[in-house]
């Protein structure tokens, strides 16, 4: 059963939008106790939208090509359930703002378990490109600005909860 905290900035994100993200818990994911430590959650929400970006020819390996970089400038999570050591995990996102020189994206994760899953944690990330050798703020690319309108677009033919023609 899939559940979705109801704060008003918290996004919801429906599996249905495409798994980004399948991750089986492992050692270093943990404390000592086996619950996977909070610092975790972090990285793996932001390995979801990376690799959405990468997806749509948007993502780091591009952004480089342009002699850019992303820096991350928002980070907030709401954890809802603990994970423990070799539970499988799944995560989904979308862009929720797009800006001149950033944009915001929700992402949720959850566990896998015989009757579907659980959110574990909810949150959102964002985004501000830089200059990838001085690190100051530089304008996304319009290729980059146009993927990202169009991936928080719901009606747009390119957004991830669409379903394949």
């Amino acid at each position: 059963m899939t559940s979705h905290t109801s704060e008003p900035d918290a996004v919801a994100i429906a599996p249905a939008m495409g798994v980004r993200l399948r991750h089986r818990v492992e050692h270093v994911d943990t404390d000592s106790c086996g619950v996977v430590h909070f610092s975790r959650y972090n990285s793996l929400m932001e390995t979801v939208v990376l690799d959405l970006l990468e997806e749509h020819q948007a993502g780091l390996t591009d952004l480089a090509e342009q002699d850019l970089a992303l820096a991350m400038t928002e980070l907030t999570v709401r954890y809802l359930r603990p994970t423990h050591y070799r539970d499988r995990l799944t995560g989904w996102a979308a862009i929720v703002h797009v800006g001149g020189a950033q944009f915001r994206a929700a992402v949720t994760l959850a566990r896998q378990e015989p009757d579907g899953s659980t959110d574990i944690a909810v949150g959102r990330l964002g985004f501000a490109a830089v200059h990838l050798r001085s690190g100051r703020p530089r304008p996304l690319p319009a290729t980059v600005r146009r993927t990202l309108k169009r991936l928080s677009d719901p009606s747009g033919p390119d957004h991830p909860d669409k379903e394949p023609t």
